[in-house]
């Protein structure tokens, strides 16, 4: 019986290891999805590369996206010159007019899309609620999830990391 576990304990400990270093350092790639802003600017997500990039999923009816608006704000002006862009996307089922009208009252120093065709969502894994934000590292893979309004000193933290 000591003779078996002889072999099998450094088995076991390989397995982890390499299970560790397997899922741990895992990131998948951001998905390569075409969009255009506001401004009437066409671009995509892999045009980006080279940029750390925060995608923003949120909607004018959702209060925790209206309460975050100020923390992508002051994110993209401390991040900006620095090689960060947010890219704010508004949901598929937003009106138009809510979005035009947050717009006047809500100032947005960043990127911002209207998602009418839902292929931007669907994209990053047919997101549904929001807010709900991806962080891209500059090599083009997601490196965080956030679900739920974000917390501007954490992910402040986790741009600082990867600019």
């Amino acid at each position: 019986m000591k003779q078996h576990l002889y072999w099998i304990l450094p088995l076991l400990v390989l397995l982890a290891v390499s299970a560790w270093l397997l899922f741990a350092n895992s990131s998948k790639p951001a998905p390569d999805v075409a969009f255009t802003t506001l401004k009437g600017q066409t671009s995509s997500v892999a045009a980006l590369k080279g940029k750390v990039v925060l995608v923003n999923f949120w909607a004018t009816t959702c209060p925790g996206c209206v309460q975050e608006m100020n923390n992508l704000g002051a994110l993209q002006n401390r991040f900006g010159n620095q090689g960060y862009v947010t890219l704010s996307v508004a949901m598929q089922y937003d009106p138009p007019e809510y979005l035009a009208n947050f717009m006047k009252t809500q100032p947005m120093p960043f990127m911002v899309t209207h998602d009418l065709s839902g292929n931007v969502s669907k994209a990053f894994g047919d997101v549904q609620l929001t807010p709900t934000s991806f962080l891209i590292d500059k090599n083009g893979r997601i490196v965080k999830q956030y679900i739920g309004s974000i917390d501007e000193a954490t992910v402040a933290a986790e741009i600082s990391k990867i600019i």
